[in-house]
């Protein structure tokens, strides 16, 4: 099982946090159970700002996860630099734990995937994620940023539905309230056990946060989809991932 992933980047592209892509593969399994740029993985696509949680962090030049990661025979780690330059420096360091037997039936592996709006549709909810089979949802890594300026798009609600519901059993009442802050995060930046604001840019409208469903996790049986509106009724277009 791997227990921590740790980097460190040196790259002179100033959108490498989107152009180089984390893949983890687990056993022989085709396409990766991971897909994510790395700065989305860790938190924020937009730019590197420093912040600790307890499964995630960007600490001080350095990226650095503890999510537990089992698999029974092997897993690959893949680094795809899609920033078409040289990325002159890249460190890492990957610990896990060997065990005397095989794992359990019923033990999880770990999935993380991105999805991105560029432009959010006014007719739907922006989708986080649509996965089908048994798991529990563990956490949501959410960048936002605006077209004009505002952090209207705030005004969207959570809504999560669990083996196929119709109406979902999990609706909010704000998405700086579904981070655990509250009136448009207004005292700023901070970061929990559990959830925080990792990024704010008033004058361009971005906001990026995480919330881990670690004490609370979301089980599923048969499905599970997790959407935000953006803005009240989805009213403001902005873009998402």
């Amino acid at each position: 099982m791997i227990v921590r992933m740790w980097f460190a980047i040196d790259s002179r592209d100033p959108y490498f946090l989107r152009r180089i892509v984390l893949r983890i593969y687990w056993d022989d399994e085709p396409k990766p159970s991971v897909e994510v740029p790395i700065g989305d993985f860790f938190g924020c696509g937009f730019k590197y700002n420093q912040y600790v949680s307890q499964y995630l962090g960007m600490t001080s030049g350095g990226y650095v996860c503890y999510f537990p990661m089992p698999f029974e025979r092997q897993a690959r780690i893949e680094i795809a630099n899609e920033t078409r330059q040289e990325i002159f420096g890249f460190f890492y360091q990957i610990d896990y734990q060997k065990f005397e037997g095989a794992l359990e039936s019923d033990v999880a592996y770990f999935h993380a995937q991105w999805n991105r709006s560029i432009r959010t549709n006014y007719d739907s909810n922006f989708v986080i994620l649509k996965a089908e089979g048994k798991g529990h949802l563990v956490g949501v890594n959410l960048n936002m940023q605006s077209y004009d300026g505002k952090l209207g798009f705030l005004e969207g609600d959570e809504m999560i539905y669990v083996d196929g519901e119709k109406k979902p059993s999990i609706r909010g009442t704000g998405t700086e309230d579904y981070f655990s802050a509250g009136w448009y995060f207004n005292h700023g930046e901070f970061a929990g056990p559990y959830s925080g604001l990792i990024y704010k840019n008033d004058s361009l409208g971005q906001i990026a946060a995480y919330r881990f469903y670690i004490v609370d996790p979301i089980p599923f049986k048969k499905n599970i989809r997790v959407t935000f509106e953006h803005g009240h009724g989805n009213q403001d277009i902005a873009d998402y991932s």
